[in-house]
């Protein structure tokens, strides 16, 4: 088997000498035109150009391609919700064996679902961001893990079924997954000990918000970060990793939940947790080691861009200022979807 030697950079990177793997595809691959333009209405909520973090490592982007993807296998597929929810959101795990697949916290990957369109051509691609660290879902193995919503409604409640959703979720172990990436520069986790992570979200994306908690737990790394997550569903028996969540120790992560349609509790959503948490915000705000991420529906964009300001303006600062200093300073990151 030929390989490439491993660079001084990927060297002091690891965490563990890593297997024996198959010859390493050039890092800096092409990102795919229709990647490329989810990508950019997932962020265009952050008001211009997104940086990375200035302590993230550099990602590998684009090793996979849609004329030549990568095989993973699925060694998991766990429901989230509870059997009596009619959201069906699921933990899926695939192995990509000896293919060499580096992710970092906060990026993404392609599935290729099979079959055709309506229109005779295969299916565009779908991405979903990576729930799991950079070393895997089960450390020392070349997995990664995703947060799966079967889809079947459209935003307006007209039923429909989600192509790679449906095919997603519906996997057993063994089945093969076509994945093209990773994808995603600029969504990333600092690799700062020190610093301050703020994670709102809604539903599936959480998972991004899942790998840099997971990644934060097994370092166990010296430092003052604080690790705060204000976390929206309908109901406690829609939100994914609810139970593990309860687990975390607040030594390690602050968590606020919000459930708009839970029987017998005034509606909330996590722009109420977040005035709730006002002056907690706004110290964090008034870090400059504090990073802030948004991540879920594009409903919940105003509603959180509103509660912030609300919170800036009672505490002496501008958040139109605020926020344009913590964008080009790689600070401020929005990923969200409709």
């Amino acid at each position: 088997m030929i390989t490439e030697p491993w660079t001084i950079e990927d060297q002091f990177g690891w965490d563990a000498l890593p297997d024996d793997q198959e010859m390493a595809p050039a890092a800096g691959g092409e990102v795919p035109d229709d990647v490329a333009r989810i990508s950019e209405i997932a962020s265009e909520g952050a008001g211009g150009r997104e940086l990375p973090p200035f302590s993230a490592p550099h990602p590998y982007v684009g090793l996979y391609r849609p004329d030549r993807p990568a095989i993973a296998t699925v060694t998991g597929n766990m429901r989230l919700t509870a059997e009596t929810s009619d959201v069906d959101i699921r933990h899926l795990v695939l192995d990509f064996g000896k293919t060499v697949f580096p992710v970092l916290e906060g990026q993404s990957i392609g599935i290729l679902p099979p079959g055709t369109d309506e229109n005779g051509n295969p299916h565009h691609v779908r991405l979903y961001s990576v729930a799991s660290p950079r070393d895997g879902e089960r450390p020392g193995f070349n997995n990664v893990a995703l947060t799966i919503k079967r889809i079947t409604e459209d935003a307006e409640g007209n039923p429909v079924q989600g192509v790679a959703s449906n095919y997603l979720c519906d996997l057993e172990r063994g089945a093969e997954v076509r994945v093209t990436g990773p994808f995603g520069a600029t969504f990333l986790m600092p690799d700062d000990p020190n610093a301050n992570i703020i994670m709102i979200c809604t539903g599936t994306g959480s998972a991004p918000f899942r790998a840099m908690t997971e990644r934060r737990r097994r370092k166990r790394m010296d430092g003052t970060g604080e690790l705060h997550l204000l976390f929206g569903a309908r109901r406690q028996d829609e939100l994914p990793y609810f139970g593990p969540l309860q687990k975390l120790p607040d030594s390690l992560i602050k968590t606020e939940l919000a459930f708009s349609r839970e029987p017998g509790r005034d509606k909330q959503y996590v722009q109420d947790r977040l005035r709730a948490q006002g002056d907690e915000v706004a110290r964090l705000l008034g870090d400059e080691n504090t990073y802030l991420y948004i991540c879920g529906h594009k409903r919940m964009e105003a509603g959180v861009t509103e509660a912030l300001n609300d919170i800036c303006s009672g505490h002496g600062m501008d958040w139109n200022n605020l926020c344009d200093e913590m964008r080009v300073q790689g600070r401020l990151h929005v990923e969200t979807y409709h």
